[in-house]
């Protein structure tokens, strides 16, 4: 069991401090670092994001933006457009600019959604990604379908499928991979669910982690968004900062019914781009940058599914089985997700995130997101030490 000594604790309540004013997010790296200047961080297994991708933008950022003083027409002039962004994304993922909507990352285009288009009743799986129930409006009532533990927090369709016949929801969620547990709903699974859903005013389907997801061994790549050109009441999300390890730039879209492209943008949404998110998505759309991506995304599949296989391996926690590139983690130990935290983080220098405020969650969860194989090996060890020493 995790104890915690004297300075320890003195510490941990400091980082509690910082948890609780953060609200249902985690306080970023830069934030602990500031006001905890004492520690030592050398790993952010909180944040999900690839590092490899991160590295391979840096690459072209330098090559084409910094070595060539590109950069200041970058950070001087406006952006492009909402819609021209749009038209640079259509050629990524073979979707009209039309059906597009661009945001200063996914959560902006989660509360355009939420705030837009959702109407009195909308249904979330729990435990998952809580900005889908925090940005309903007041007017909108939230029910909660509640993902069996024996499931592995699985999504089940003909289960879920009954809940909302009787629930008669408007809007329904589904994450996939769903996060914080990395579920994953296969495509056949998910094409079922629509076939049997086409009442549903929207189905918003989130797929921020589908990069790190696969159905065979070569990790191929699978999205929803081309089951949106057979079911209209489709909303697909897209956040591109885990899978490429840009959350700095802020870039996201989503795809959708024109008509509510068009009224998102009539209520503004203009310059909501940054110039460097655009550069990058003129990057996604070019192949000798996707190549190279495809050969690195593969890599740090193999890599985190290893991670995962070798975290399972330690007997005081269980791992959930997650197609994302985190894995949810329960201790079987008697010690809390907030011990485990502060004490990795203070000891060890290893971020990662405690599951106490998921609402759905039923034990003591943390969550770790896969790093580099490096990075993977400190945390492995980091945490066998810890329960080795208490």
């Amino acid at each position: 069991m995790i104890k915690l000594t004297e300075n320890e604790q003195r510490i941990a309540s400091k980082i509690r401090q910082l948890k609780e004013a953060a609200g249902s997010h985690s306080p970023s790296i830069f934030t602990i670092a500031e006001e905890l200047p004492e520690l030592n961080i050398k790993v952010d297994a909180c944040f999900l994001s690839n590092p490899y991708a991160t590295e391979l933008f840096l690459e072209y950022l330098k090559k084409e933006l910094v070595d060539t003083n590109k950069l200041r027409d970058v950070l001087e002039f406006y952006p492009s457009q909402n819609d021209v962004v749009a038209d640079v994304i259509s050629k990524s993922i073979n979707i009209n600019k039309e059906n597009i909507f661009v945001g200063n990352g996914a959560i902006e285009v989660i509360q355009a959604v939420m705030h837009n288009f959702v109407g009195k009743k909308v249904m979330v799986n729990i435990p998952t990604f809580s900005s889908y129930y925090e940005f309903a409006r007041e007017d909108t009532e939230v029910i909660y379908y509640q993902l069996d533990k024996k499931d592995d927090y699985g999504l089940i369709a003909d289960k879920y499928l009954e809940f909302v016949k009787k629930e008669n929801p408007d809007s329904v969620v589904i994450i996939n991979p769903n996060n914080p547990n990395g579920g994953y709903l296969k495509y056949k699974d998910l094409r079922y669910i629509l076939n049997n859903l086409k009442e549903i005013k929207n189905i918003i389907i989130d797929e921020s982690f589908i990069h790190f997801a696969f159905e065979d061994e070569g990790y191929s790549l699978i999205s929803a968004t081309e089951l949106y050109k057979e079911f209209s009441n489709v909303i697909v999300i897209k956040s591109m900062s885990k899978d490429f390890g840009i959350a700095g730039i802020r870039a996201g879209y989503g795809v959708m019914d024109k008509y509510k492209v068009t009224k998102l943008l009539k209520n503004g949404y203009l310059w909501n781009s940054s110039g460097l998110s655009e550069y990058f998505f003129r990057l996604y759309k070019r192949d000798d940058f996707f190549e190279e991506y495809e050969e690195l995304r593969k890599k740090y599949i193999t890599e985190a599914q290893s991670f995962f296989k070798e975290l399972s391996e330690i007997s005081q926690i269980k791992v959930y089985p997650s197609m994302a590139n985190f894995a949810l983690i329960e201790l079987l130990d008697r010690s809390t997700s907030a011990d485990f935290v502060s004490k990795m983080l203070i000891k060890y220098g290893v971020y990662t995130r405690t599951g106490s405020d998921k609402i759905g969650l039923t034990g003591e969860f943390i969550r770790i997101a896969g790093r580099t194989k490096e990075e993977n090996r400190i945390i492995i060890n980091s945490i066998k030490d810890m329960f080795k020493n208490g």
